[in-house]
């Protein structure tokens, strides 16, 4: 029969709905027909985006124009704008401030046509670098109180460019899913003193029922109570707060496993379109009581939809048990050496960044 189960960390109860089980078959693949035309993002083009404001280079190119690996510019159409003050006010009961704030896109590839799961781990590992540079940066603006980082794969995920890319939002408050979080983490830290996500990894590594994969720093889980089918949680083995300080020597092995779950899932679904949102804590005087956060990220493809029960109730009904989903993720076969790839340009070609 259906299962009711409650999230450990923000409370949300969801419904495991067993009758309706479904394998990754039932869901049938979303083909998005190639658009074509105009990329902006392509190299050759860089004059039609915003300028950048980070890129790793090859040696003597210069910025705005080819030459790059990764490269980092505004949003042409920004959610929030970098320029102008907060302006809080109040309207009667209600609450404004002027939409201030930072918006911008990581083009991940010069290749248009490769996805984030067809990249050479140096590649991805430069794709991470780039989002924890430019959120160290974004951190010393003291209007900022949080970055979100997020990707859209594919059409069916809001995704409106084929050219595959990450975004980076900053803005003034703390969004509401990660307040809830930090939250949660405060009261199980206050009644145990332990971090929950700690818990979760020793927990989870302790049953194996929901590991999909894991290394010697990273985890990938189906979490216990799932809002959509396969959300998938990466979250690392050891107690860190901060992407940004997970750095260390690169996020060559964040990468590794990162890929491994892109192509698990890439075969366990045919190639879903996808989310993926970052969590880490907020910045500077918002870091005082978030010792106990752990960052992590959350991937959600895009298999059912959201529906009037979901809307009405903030119960989400997800028709694939996670204990099912991992057993489906784990039997994926990965390509013959997936772990190997080509790299963005040749080995012996040497970088330099800017911004």
């Amino acid at each position: 029969m259906p299962e009711l189960r409650k999230d450990p960390i923000v409370g949300r109860w969801v419904i495991i709905s067993t009758e309706r089980g479904k394998r990754p078959s039932d869901f049938g693949r979303t083909v998005t027909p190639p658009r074509g035309g105009f990329c902006p993002f392509c190299p050759g083009n860089e004059s039609r985006t915003p300028p950048e404001v980070y890129a790793e280079r090859l040696n003597g190119t210069k910025p705005d124009g080819p030459g790059w690996r990764v490269r980092v510019v505004s949003n042409k159409f920004p959610a929030l704008e970098i320029e102008g003050d907060l302006n809080r006010r109040g309207e009667g009961i209600y609450d404004k401030m002027s939409g201030v704030g930072a918006h911008e896109v990581v083009i991940e590839t010069t290749h248009h046509e490769r996805e984030m799961s067809q990249l050479a781990i140096p590649q991805l590992d430069r794709v991470f670098t780039a989002c924890r540079q430019r959120m160290t940066d974004l951190a010393q603006d003291r209007r900022f109180r949080y970055i979100q980082v997020f990707k859209n794969h594919g059409e069916a995920a809001g995704a409106s460019l084929e050219h595959s890319h990450t975004q980076l939002v900053a803005t003034p408050i703390i969004p509401r899913r990660v307040a809830e979080e930090l939250k949660g983490c405060a009261q199980h830290f206050e009644i145990k003193e332990r971090c929950i996500f700690c818990d979760i990894v020793d927990q989870e590594l302790a049953y194996e029922k929901r590991v999909v994969c894991a290394n010697d720093d990273y985890l990938v889980i189906e979490p216990f109570a799932p809002r959509f089918p396969f959300e998938t949680w990466l979250l690392p083995r050891r107690h860190e707060r901060d992407f940004e300080d997970a750095f260390r020597d690169g996020y060559g092995s964040l990468a590794r496993i990162y890929k491994e779950l892109l192509l698990r899932m890439n075969a366990a679904l045919s190639d879903p379109p996808y989310n993926w949102v970052l969590h880490t804590a907020p910045y500077e005087a918002e870091k005082k009581g978030t010792v106990h956060y752990h960052w992590h990220i959350e991937l959600m493809p895009r298999l059912t939809k959201v529906a009037g029960f979901e809307w009405g109730t903030g119960f989400y009904i997800n028709p694939t048990p996670p204990e099912d989903a991992t057993r489906y993720l784990r039997e994926a076969v990965l390509p013959a050496g997936w772990a190997e790839g080509e790299d963005e340009v040749p080995a012996d070609s040497g970088p330099t960044t800017s911004g």
